[in-house]
């Protein structure tokens, strides 16, 4: 085993990215059904800088679930250390990559080490790097339930009806709004790999980008509206979310959809009006479901952009470029 101390990111206050300490921890010890990564990467998402900045609770839950100090991350790609007695699918020095025990604050990805649930990882993809396997986990995974398959049954947080993906195929064309952050560019390329339109709504910048990930048609929407230029679409993928969410409603055939990542302000008078469904779910951990996105990965027909990286120990420096926007793929840690 390595020495008894490691280097991890953690939050002793809420606040702003200033508040991300690189401390000396002890290094964690897996428990049942657990393996020990040694990580090599870790993405940064939202929830990363929810917590920091004072959400403690997660949606569906009523208490807290984060007691400080606490080491944020959800997101690993690294190499297994040591396996618990009663895990089979991994051995000692296998690459695997996963988003962990989410729903909760209690990843604790943004480490030299951490223990993972072996139920939460799949192997890494050979043909790509831990930094584009950490970019991974919890942006394909939130394309994947939305769009592909939901892999659950737990009740949602945000409605009483569970959410069902759309089917996808030749004949549908499909709206993702903020297509060139890290839910959006993923899946473009998911609903591009079962053959639908792809409409990509995101600002000027990232236009060829998304025009090489496979966009039929691109709208820059700080130039124009998308709700006055496309109609008669069948789903719209909003990952950008907020009161501005319902304008994309009117682009929408009748018994289209609007599946919205963060959930919006919706009126049910006006979606019935329209003819149109809303419907939302919350990510969870699934390595089964990763070890699928894996395989598309590692041909190359998916694969995930990155922003920037940052090394561990420049965490402040990687929420400080997630709060400035507009990112392109994913901002990840390098930690070894």
């Amino acid at each position: 085993m390595p020495t008894h101390t490691m280097r991890a990111v953690r939050l002793h206050e809420h606040g702003g990215p200033e508040v991300l300490r690189y401390d000396e921890v002890p290094i964690p010890e897996p428990g049942p059904g657990e393996v020990l990564v040694r990580v090599h990467a870790a993405g940064v998402n939202p929830p990363d800088w929810y917590l920091r900045g004072g959400l403690t609770r997660m949606p569906g839950k009523t208490d807290s679930t984060v007691s400080l100090p606490v080491t944020p991350g959800t997101d690993v790609s690294g190499v297994v250390e040591a396996v618990a007695a009663d895990v089979d699918d991994f051995t000692v020095g296998d690459e695997v990559f996963g988003l962990l025990r989410f729903p909760s604050f209690d990843g604790r990805a943004y480490a030299e080490y951490v223990a993972a649930p072996a139920s939460d990882l799949a192997h890494k993809p050979a043909g790509i790097d831990h930094v584009h396997a950490a970019g991974a986990p919890m942006a394909g995974l939130t394309a994947w339930q939305f769009l592909i398959e939901l892999g659950h049954d737990h009740p949602s947080p945000f409605q009483d009806t569970p959410h069902r993906p759309a089917a996808l195929d030749a004949g549908t064309t499909v709206l993702v709004n903020g297509a060139a952050g890290g839910v959006g560019h993923l899946a473009l390329q998911l609903a591009k790999w079962k053959g639908a339109r792809v409409v990509a709504v995101a600002s000027g910048a990232h236009a060829s980008f998304l025009r090489e990930l496979g966009a039929d048609r691109f709208i820059d929407y700080t130039r124009s509206r998308p709700e006055e230029l496309v109609h008669d679409v069948d789903l719209v993928l909003d990952t950008v979310g907020g009161p501005g969410s319902r304008r994309f409603l009117r682009t929408l055939r009748r018994g289209g959809a609007q599946f919205p990542v963060f959930p919006g302000d919706f009126d049910e008078e006006e979606t019935a009006k329209l003819g149109v469904t809303v419907s939302s779910t919350q990510v969870r951990s699934n390595g089964a479901q990763l070890a699928e996105l894996a395989r598309l990965l590692d041909a190359g027909t998916v694969r995930v952009a990155i922003d920037s990286t940052f090394a561990l120990a420049d965490a402040r420096a990687a929420h400080e470029r997630a709060a400035r926007g507009h990112i392109q793929g994913k901002i990840v840690l390098t930690v070894a």
